[in-house]
């Protein structure tokens, strides 16, 4: 017999704050959907409190943001901080460092979908300087 169709209701999965560890300012990450194999496949939603961002971070097989909601911000290393909007979809290429987040007046959320490899998603670095999140 196939594997059956399931359900996730909203609400179903704990919400939880961004870690210090990873983030700068509020973020509440609210899981969406794991990897269940042969899939690779996570996502989530996340929302920046104004002024809130990740540290510098790399994703072993890319990262696509969908926006919905708020202004944000996106940066590769060495490129210009660009703005996000709602309705916009960032494509991150795999191993490509770069940092998200909320405008430094408005909240933002997205849509975060990646895929693991060897068990991991995301590999964390140094902290987003002030003058960087500027631009």
């Amino acid at each position: 017999m196939p594997p059956a169709v399931t359900v996730a209701r909203a609400g179903s999965q704990a919400s939880y704050a961004g870690p210090a560890d990873w983030f700068t300012g509020r973020v509440r990450v609210d899981p969406l959907f794991a990897a269940l194999a042969p899939a690779a496949a996570s996502g989530g939603l996340v929302t920046f409190e104004p002024g809130a961002r990740t540290d510098w971070h790399t994703h072993p097989l890319g990262q696509i943001l969908i926006v919905t909601a708020g202004c944000g911000r996106v940066q590769q290393a060495g490129g210009p901080v660009q703005e996000i909007r709602p309705g916009d979809v960032v494509s991150i290429p795999a191993g490509v460092k770069h940092w998200h987040g909320a405008a430094p007046t408005t909240g933002m959320s997205h849509i975060a979908i990646q895929e693991q490899q060897a068990g991991s998603v995301v590999s964390w670095m140094e902290k987003v300087s002030d003058a960087e999140y500027a631009g």
